[in-house]
């Protein structure tokens, strides 16, 4: 029978089938799912439209999903009705996407693990038990160093004109975009936070603008300051860091880790076979 993990951001979901010794059968992409903006109908209806999710589905006799989102039973159960839907006859398991992460970064002492990706949070695990020490307040309070606050980092710096020429340039060049539509996709289109963040792409194409480095420093500092520090032995123990965020702009993050004494452990871009290795050696065995 096959197993399957998955890692869930609000943009994409990484998807990994095992056998029961371990061998992998099949990687695959899908949309991201998350409770807060997903119903179990939309889970259902996009896995079925997966044709390797459809040539896996008969045969998957266990899920383990980890989620962005799924932080309380009433929304892992959305994400797991659509499951079920899709895997009849699977037991499925559904967790947050702390969960996820912590497991994911395991090497077998107690460290903070991090996310930063559309959105961000941080979590501290022991090996027994992971907790938050403060929440993750989402992106319009939050998600400080994510990819959706760099997002809201260059609109508002386009739109109040504080951009250098060459940046302001070049946005008008390939997004063309007014304030009534960047308030239309925020306010009342669905995604918002996928649409924030998906202006990572072009940040990442001035990263070495000294405004661009100017945001970097004051968006990762704001995270490790609230999601960090908050843990009274973070200079102490190791800290993980997974999601696209946080790989494609290491540099400038170790920085500001450099600056807080904070000791960057392992930093990933896709925690997936990690994933899949601590479930093999610590919940299947």
């Amino acid at each position: 029978m096959i197993i399957l993990i998955a890692d869930s951001g609000s943009t994409k979901s990484d998807w990994l089938a095992i056998d029961e010794s371990g061998n992998e059968i099949r990687q695959f992409s899908t949309m991201g799912f998350n409770p807060y903006f997903h119903s179990s109908e939309i889970v259902e209806t996009e896995l079925k439209k997966n044709s390797d999710m459809q040539s896996l589905a008969p045969n998957v006799s266990r899920v383990y999903f980890y989620g962005a989102g799924s932080s309380s039973p009433e929304m892992c159960s959305i994400i797991e009705k659509g499951l079920q839907n899709v895997m009849p006859a699977a037991d499925i398991t559904v967790g947050h996407d702390l969960e996820g992460a912590a497991f994911s970064t395991w090497s077998g002492t107690s460290a903070i693990t991090c996310i930063l990706g559309t959105g961000s949070n941080s979590c501290y695990f022991d090996g027994n038990e992971v907790f938050e020490e403060v929440p993750s307040l989402a992106y319009i309070l939050g998600d400080e160093g994510s990819g959706s606050w760099f997002g809201k980092r260059l609109l508002q710096a386009f739109f109040y004109k504080q951009l250098p020429n060459e940046i302001h340039d070049d946005f008008v060049s390939v997004f063309n975009l007014s304030v009534t539509d960047v308030t239309r996709k925020t306010y009342t289109e669905p995604n918002p936070n996928v649409f924030l963040a998906s202006f990572m792409k072009f940040i990442a194409k001035h990263k070495d603008s000294e405004a661009v480095k100017g945001w970097l420093q004051e968006g990762f500092g704001a995270f490790l300051d609230a999601h960090v520090a908050c843990y009274k032995n973070y200079k102490n123990v190791p800290v993980h860091f997974i999601g696209s965020v946080a790989y494609h702009f290491q540099d400038q993050l170790v920085i500001a880790c450099e600056a807080r004494g904070i000791k960057v452990g392992n930093l990933i871009k896709k925690p997936i076979e990690g994933l899949a290795k601590y479930h093999l050696e610590c919940i299947l065995k």
